[in-house]
């Protein structure tokens, strides 16, 4: 989970109230229904990486949550020394325990021929670290890749959060990430405006903006692509509560008062509308998934161009 330093922006794609979500990641249980869909697309992701053929000294992981992507990571790129970030302690907490359980003594036995191991060179809580999307608290240029599965829409600003990862990004270094994309919950947009106009889940970016975005943050080559994925259930209890641990509605401008007994009878009732003809109840997820490169620059960071000559011997 990325963090901001205020609870909301008016001037943002979507004003986020940061302390919801700072209490909704601030406990990892109520997650743990919805991690299958992050082990899903972090498998999906995976298979695109021998499509790049790079060999890291460093592999960050933005939004490791409870660094359930880290030994996927690792097993990849075994010579690498893998990092994890998320804003929440919690999360990152889940991580360590996670991480030291795995050390078991067979485990610590092996790693004497294993050529590679999550933050090698240091103990396990040395390749975690709590920090902010937009201000990572790494050097320029110190990542080979970057990698970040279905965080990057908890930030209000993807575009300032695209310039950060390019910084710390080596010349020719790999960013691949997944986020939700417009169609995503978009039967609780429509089951809840029978009750009011306002907004219940987040406006997610379009694909095509994200393009858009990593050129201008100075990304190379951005490849994009997205896929539907629907998500079944039996009842609209279920649904409900796999959709608050995935972030629920966390606008700052949402409504705070409790709906009325007719009013949520009203979205119950929209909601069981869209049974399919097998008796489940359907929730769409828009998935988007991007990579990049960090070009070599053309030019110094006071504009001036650069000229490269390459003298070769006959």
């Amino acid at each position: 989970m990325p963090s901001q330093p205020t609870s909301s922006d008016s001037n943002s794609i979507n004003p986020i109230d940061i302390d919801y979500l700072r209490r909704l990641f601030g406990s990892p249980d109520c997650l743990a229904d919805s991690e299958f869909l992050r082990r899903e697309i972090a498998r999906r992701m995976h298979e695109r990486l021998p499509l790049v053929k790079i060999k890291p000294e460093r592999v960050l992981d933005l939004g490791c949550g409870t660094g359930n992507d880290l030994p996927l990571l690792q097993e990849h790129y075994p010579d690498a020394q893998v990092l994890g970030l998320d804003a929440s302690p919690a999360l990152l907490s889940a991580a360590y325990e996670r991480q030291r359980a795995a050390m078991s003594s067979m485990n610590r036995l092996l790693t004497r021929w294993l050529p590679g191991r999550i933050g090698a060179g240091l103990d396990v809580a040395g390749g975690l670290v709590c920090g902010d999307f937009g201000q990572l608290p790494f050097k320029n240029g110190s990542m080979d890749v970057v990698w970040s599965n279905l965080a990057l829409h908890w930030h209000p600003h993807p575009d300032k959060v695209f310039a950060e990862w390019r910084r710390v990004l080596r010349v020719d270094g790999l960013l691949m990430f997944s986020c939700f994309g417009p169609d995503t919950l978009k039967e609780i947009r429509s089951a809840f405006s029978v009750a009011d106009r306002q907004a219940h889940a987040l406006s997610f970016v379009d694909m095509h903006d994200f393009g858009d975005m990593l050129i201008n943050a100075g990304f190379s080559t951005p490849v994009m692509d997205m896929e539907t994925i629907t998500v079944t259930y039996e009842s609209v209890n279920k649904l409900l509560s796999d959709v608050r641990a995935w972030g629920g509605n966390p606008l700052a401008t949402r409504r705070r008062s409790l709906f009325g007994r007719r009013a949520w009878a009203e979205v119950t009732q929209a909601l069981e509308q869209t049974r399919r003809d097998d008796g489940k109840l359907p929730l769409t997820f828009e998935i988007v998934y991007g990579h990049a490169f960090r070009p070599t620059p053309t030019k110094t960071s006071s504009g001036e161009s650069i000229i490269r000559l390459d003298f070769r011997k006959k």
